[in-house]
């Protein structure tokens, strides 16, 4: 029986550890949702930084990183400044949003997802930022959703998206 895939998730501006995204994802991986102070970005990048570094010390670090709204934008900046290189799932990111303007990194894998109906964080963000990176590792996905994203939770899309992006950067 192989291990289930390792994902480190970070959360929304208006989420939690135990947010309907993190509850799916520790259903279904195993998976981490640090808690952070979403006040102090730089705080919350920090925070995510030291959990990553921590798990890849101790031998259990992820398979993928995923950052959701304002956890995508931390998940761009950790991208930007080499503190992940690995496979990363950007859900509705915010990065431009929070004045994360980082293009991402040559060499990884990202796949951005985002809702044509988000009306809290502009489509054209996503489409812009994945046009930055390495031509054929950087995928986008425009959704019939909002910004929440909950169809892809309800309809377990999620964990496909998550094995599809790992299978992908892994050559499988």
């Amino acid at each position: 029986m192989t291990e289930p895939l390792r994902v480190h998730f970070i959360h929304g501006l208006e989420s939690n550890p135990q947010g309907s995204k993190a509850l799916f994802l520790a259903k279904h991986f195993d998976a981490t949702t640090p808690s952070m102070d979403t006040r102090d970005l730089e705080g919350a990048i920090r925070t995510q930084a030291l959990a990553i570094r921590t798990a890849v010390e101790r031998g259990h670090g992820p398979d993928v990183v995923i950052g959701s709204s304002f956890g995508g934008a931390i998940a761009v900046a950790l991208l930007a400044r080499g503190l992940w290189r690995g496979p990363t799932l950007l859900l509705a990111q915010a990065a431009q949003k929070l004045g994360v303007i980082d293009p991402l990194p040559e060499g990884v894998h990202v796949t951005l997802v985002h809702g044509v109906g988000d009306t809290i964080v502009p489509i054209e963000d996503s489409r812009a930022l994945a046009q930055t990176g390495t031509r054929g590792l950087v995928v986008l996905e425009e959704v019939d959703d909002e910004h929440r994203l909950a169809t892809l939770v309800d309809s377990g899309r999620l964990a496909e998206l998550v094995r599809d992006l790992h299978a992908r950067a892994s050559g499988a």
